[in-house]
């Protein structure tokens, strides 16, 4: 059989995103064209340089790529059927498992231990002790809200929470429109060089970000060979980000737009090895009574058993 390789690597919205029905599942003549959902953030970092230096290509699977701000969204479009494969942190996975129990937890491409809450010293914050009584912005319903929260119940301090989008969060915390962040990659160190010499980084809590890839019923069922192929891709990807190759890098810098000295740094805070162990169904229930505290989730919903939700079969030699 001879494959395809094609790259769409565009930044839409996801209203944008949305409005392309039938873009996945519908090419029923080639299934081994899949479409992909990615949160525009280091912790998928293996999709741009598995697209960027050829090796969907090589593994014989053709991927259009879609850029979403954040897994709430990037969630929307699967649940709406517009991709086959979306990335997506725990926190929001948690979430829409309850509203769309047709999606499958397929992969845990990386773990990330390097969340901070970037605040500024102008508002007197120099520690988490601090944090008490400010306003901090977030994109609620994320991993990055979760952080925080986790980190000040840990704290025992109470702060205020601010919606904003990540692509606003530069421009909150420079504007001095609140006091501190709580936001993933790209986003933080953007906002850390924003700051520059008013900033502070501050760690607390108990949680580290698992990053994970969800797959559609459509997609399990028609295109199971494509799936296995995107993650071999993913697997070698995530070799050459371990090892910092040059080329991964410079992918992964265009793809976030951070530079490339500085994404070294991040990138060292990332395990990409692509696994799915049992126990993040433990984790995916933690995370879900919160959203059920935050209303993410319904209170009175009774959450699922999301053991049920994991699907491995398509790591193959890329589990680790």
């Amino acid at each position: 059989m001879t494959f395809r390789f094609r790259r769409l690597l565009t930044a839409v919205t996801a209203a944008t995103a949305l409005a392309l029905a039938g873009c996945a599942g519908s090419d029923t003549a080639d299934t081994q064209a899949l479409t992909v959902g990615f949160v525009v953030d280091p912790s998928w970092a293996q999709v741009p340089v598995a697209a960027d230096t050829g090796l969907f290509a090589e593994h014989g699977v053709e991927v259009e790529v879609i850029n979403f701000q954040s897994g709430v969204e990037a969630l929307q479009a699967a649940a709406a059927g517009q991709v086959d494969i979306t990335t997506a942190a725990d926190v929001p996975t948690a979430a829409a498992l309850t509203r769309t129990p047709t999606l499958r937890v397929v992969a845990d491409g990386s773990r990330w231990e390097g969340s901070r809450i970037v605040a500024r010293r102008s508002a007197g914050i120099t520690g988490v002790e601090d944090l008490a009584g400010k306003s901090i912005g977030t994109p609620l319903g994320t991993s990055a809200a979760y952080f925080i929260s986790n980190a000040l119940a840990t704290a025992n301090i109470e702060a205020t929470l601010v919606q904003v989008a990540p692509s606003a969060i530069v421009t909150a915390i420079s504007q001095r429109n609140v006091d501190a962040v709580s936001i993933f990659q790209p986003y933080q160190a953007q906002a850390i060089a924003a700051l520059d010499g008013d900033v502070v980084e501050l760690t607390g809590g108990t949680y580290n970000q698992h990053s994970l890839f969800l797959a559609t019923e459509s997609a399990r069922s028609t295109k199971g060979e494509a799936i296995s192929a995107f993650f071999a891709a993913l697997a070698d990807a995530g070799a050459a980000l371990t090892q910092q190759d040059s080329a991964a890098v410079d992918a992964v810098a265009e793809a976030t737009q951070l530079e490339p000295k500085l994404l070294r740094t991040v990138l060292a805070e990332f395990d990409f090895g692509i696994q799915l162990q049992p126990d993040l169904a433990t984790k995916l229930t933690d995370l879900g009574e919160w959203a059920k505290t935050q209303k993410s989730i319904e209170p009175s919903t009774t959450l699922p058993n999301y053991a049920e939700f994991l699907d491995n079969q398509y790591l193959g030699g890329g589990q680790s």
